[in-house]
């Protein structure tokens, strides 16, 4: 999900310099909604912004049954359908050996990806590499992006696809009421960069407390501990456990997002909201907010390290609930913190 919205205000760029240019993206099932709502059919430019067509590519499930006569099929399959559009070039935003491994699939003559990807072994995979000089992804992106045609790009707020349904469940969610709303997201990619639950549900009861209605998002896998935050917040957070459109639909609502180095945080940033980054042992420098009004929470003793360990990084568990909120008041009440 954040490899994918990080993209997003590149390929947006590269939309808004060359409106004629076909625009594809091989992209997981789970994440299409990023890209294109459900019910696109067309080059609508609500309902699929950006791309003119996706190819899903469902490698967590070929990862899991390599040879299988079903994964070598979809395989051939997907190869025959890359083939067939006869790319110009491929873009490759992601930099590893598996996204490498599908653009030299399409059989394009030029093949772009970073000169030092996040998978050293891809570059090989590349006809032509890019040495970035950027320091947060999104500007490495933009640079890849430019090089298609020697233009000069700069970030652009992406634009996210407007699924109809999503919306209206997330209007009829919010109500009419006008209580600004602010959206904790707890999870993450693995332990070492959860902050605790119960410093969350502290966050919830003085937002609460400040007339902000607080809702908790539970991604998949998460729904026990956004109910855990829910519980130690005295029932001041209600749990959501939305689709990824209903996520979009009810981000585009809030007036603050808190999270730490997750993708609804980057959600949160396409869409322009105010966020609170909660960081450990990631580089905001890289992987931080961006593009959005934000304050990023970081201690001076986290180092980068991206060793999946399950409990919280130690520089992690110095930021208390009080830094949260003085950054949360900076974000809402602007005028009061100059």
């Amino acid at each position: 999900m954040g490899d994918i919205l990080h993209a997003l205000p590149a390929v947006t760029a590269l939309r808004k310099a060359h409106p004629s240019w076909v625009i594809d993206w091989v992209v997981e099932p789970r994440w299409r909604a990023l890209l294109s709502a459900e019910c696109a059919t067309s080059r609508d430019t609500t309902l699929q912004p950006i791309v003119d067509r996706l190819h899903l590519a469902p490698t967590k499930e070929w990862r899991r049954k390599p040879l299988s006569a079903n994964t070598l099929q979809h395989i051939r399959q997907m190869r025959s359908n890359l083939r067939e559009c006869r790319y110009d070039v491929v873009l490759d935003l992601q930099g590893s050996i598996r996204s490498a491994v599908i653009g030299r699939m399409a059989g394009a003559r030029r093949r772009i990806g970073e000169a030092d990807p996040r998978e050293r072994p891809a570059r090989w995979l590349f006809t032509e590499r890019v040495q970035t000089r950027g320091a947060h992804v999104i500007e490495q992106d933009i640079e890849l992006a430019a090089s298609i045609a020697g233009d000069t790009l700069d970030p652009i707020q992406p634009m996210l696809p407007v699924d109809p349904a999503a919306e209206a469940w997330a209007a009829e969610l919010v109500g009419t009421a006008g209580q600004p709303i602010a959206l904790i997201n707890p999870g993450a990619g693995w332990g070492a960069k959860r902050w605790p639950p119960e410093r969350y549900a502290a966050v919830a009861r003085a937002l609460a407390l400040r007339g902000l209605r607080v809702l908790i998002n539970a991604g998949p896998g998460e729904v026990a501990l956004a109910g855990e935050i829910a519980r130690h917040s005295g029932g001041t957070a209600a749990v959501l456990a939305p689709s990824l459109e209903q996520l979009i639909a009810v981000t585009r609502r809030v007036a603050l997002v808190i999270a730490g180095d997750t993708g609804p945080l980057h959600l949160a940033c396409a869409l322009g909201k105010p966020v609170v980054g909660i960081y450990g042992p990631t580089d905001p420098s890289r992987n931080g907010p961006f593009g959005s009004p934000f304050r990023v929470l970081r201690s001076p003793q986290s180092r980068r390290d991206h060793t999946r360990r399950e409990a919280p990084e130690a520089g992690l568990l110095t930021i208390q609930p009080d830094d949260v909120l003085r950054a949360a008041a900076e974000l809402l009440y602007p005028e009061a913190s100059a």
